[in-house]
């Protein structure tokens, strides 16, 4: 194994809802069958808000109106010893669906519309049922 990444890297997700439901997608790379809210890397150049609408429609062809910042999580990946061998800096925005049809591509093995219940049913990390919780606050779902 490499030497430890030393720098946080910066990425996005959507939290977009569609009435009572939360738009996911099941990881289809490491960590395989993991789900997550759409997401990824930030482009050099790029705006976050950008990375964010880019990200979503290239994982589910999904559009939305993602105006609401919903926060800041870090992702921090450790190994057997304890570790950090990968950190993420995730800013998440989250907004109403606006448009398309919810379509697992790019690094997305599954895109599926689910209820908090239904997340809670799934393997997830805690920033992501945390940012749930929030936006649907925001919200008020």
């Amino acid at each position: 194994m490499g030497e430890a990444q030393q720098i946080p890297l910066l990425a996005v997700s959507a939290c977009v809802w569609s009435g009572d439901r939360v738009l996911m997608v099941e990881r289809a790379k490491p960590p395989v069958g993991i789900w997550v809210l759409p997401g990824g890397h930030v482009d050099w150049g790029e705006t976050l808000i950008d990375a964010a609408h880019r990200e979503l429609m290239e994982e589910t062809g999904v559009t939305a109106d993602l105006s609401h910042f919903v926060g800041l999580y870090d992702v921090i990946i450790r190994d057997d010893a304890g570790a950090a061998t990968r950190h993420y800096a995730i800013a998440c925005y989250g907004g109403l669906w606006t448009g398309g049809e919810a379509v697992a591509a790019s690094d997305a093995g599954q895109a599926r519309w689910m209820t908090p219940d239904e997340v809670a049913q799934v393997r997830h990390p805690e920033t992501v049922a945390a940012a749930i919780a929030r936006m649907g606050g925001i919200l008020k779902l």
